[in-house]
């Protein structure tokens, strides 16, 4: 009886040191990471097969149980992983209940237009590509916001995302951004605001985005604008008529551009254009619903990236002499 019990201890203690030694084991070889992905709902013996598919050299049934007896196999989480070399089962399954996926990141920039945030989309190899074949309106569709103007819509933003991944889902997270920015910014608006809708507010904020070459200038560049908003005058800013030009636009923008009528043309109609003509940041979104407090009705960039603010044409017609022709 003896015997058999030192047998029995004897298998008990040789099993569990083989235990030990195998999830210990890099079971990742080669010179490169493995490429893994879990989709949401995976149960998890098919996500011991999903292992042992991708190449990684470890038995799947021997993997399930690890995952069963550690009492982690139901927090194993979903997403697209890059299982390095030198692996172990042991650090296999911890990995994947921290959830440690192989996450990538693309920014929209402040100032862009949407044609710019799809030129990037399109870039980002690691991304699949579901609005490539899509129309902005179809996208707008798509993300639940039939009709709405695809321009302004997305916030500026650095956005990570797994690789694989649709982009229509890092816009949907980057117009939910959008959307509760500006909310919050609608909620904090002047009682003096010439604006009537948060849409009004996120317009003038596109065109403050573009019009603003130094951070500090920024209020009162909107300051400038809202005065003629209020006045019913002209807000004549020119990248409102460059976004209306569209491709036509050759970087150099002239006096007969002025006179063309377009709906963006802020040199021939009062008002603000009908849609936003970038995708403007924070802090465009917070001076166009709180401006600075200024008589000023012009402004002209000197040539360091700030500008002049005057009250007066006369003023603001010496300005330009002096800091755009020289004078």
């Amino acid at each position: 009886m003896k015997r058999l019990l030192v047998l029995i201890v004897v298998a008990a203690l040789a099993v569990a040191g083989a235990g030990y030694w195998w999830l210990h084991q890099p079971i990742v070889a080669g010179d490169k990471p493995v490429e893994l992905e879990i989709e949401p709902g995976t149960p998890p013996r098919a996500v011991a097969q999903a292992v042992q598919a991708a190449g990684i050299g470890v038995n799947a049934d021997l993997l399930y149980w690890w995952f069963r007896l550690s009492g982690q196999d139901r927090k194993i989480r979903a997403g697209n992983y890059e299982i390095p070399v030198g692996t172990t089962p042991q650090s296999m399954l911890a990995r994947l209940v921290r959830g440690e996926d192989s996450q990538r990141v693309l920014t929209i920039v402040e100032g862009w237009n949407f044609r710019q945030v799809r030129a990037a989309l399109a870039k980002e190899e690691n991304l699949k590509h579901d609005s490539a074949v899509m129309t902005p309106e179809q996208i707008m569709e798509a993300l639940g916001k039939p009709g709405m103007a695809a321009e302004g819509r997305f916030f500026p933003d650095t956005y990570a995302f797994s690789k694989g991944s649709s982009d229509i889902a890092l816009l949907r997270r980057a117009m939910q951004a959008m959307d509760k920015r500006l909310e919050a910014a609608w909620s904090l608006k002047q009682e003096d605001s010439p604006l009537k809708s948060a849409d009004e507010l996120l317009i003038l904020a596109s065109i403050v985005e573009k019009e603003t070459g130094k951070a500090a200038d920024r209020g009162l560049v909107a300051g400038v604008f809202a005065n003629r908003l209020r006045i019913g005058m002209l807000l004549q800013t020119d990248p409102t008529v460059i976004y209306g030009l569209g491709d036509k636009f050759d970087g150099n923008l002239r006096k007969r551009d002025l006179q063309t009528d377009t709906p963006w043309n802020t040199y021939t109609r009062t008002g603000l254009p009908p849609t936003p003509i970038a995708m403007p940041g924070k802090a465009s979104l917070m001076a166009a619903v709180q401006p600075d407090k200024t008589k000023a009705l012009y402004f002209v960039a000197r040539g360091d990236g700030s500008s002049h603010f005057s009250e007066s044409l006369d003023e603001h017609n010496r300005a330009v002499n002096t800091f755009q022709r020289g004078k």
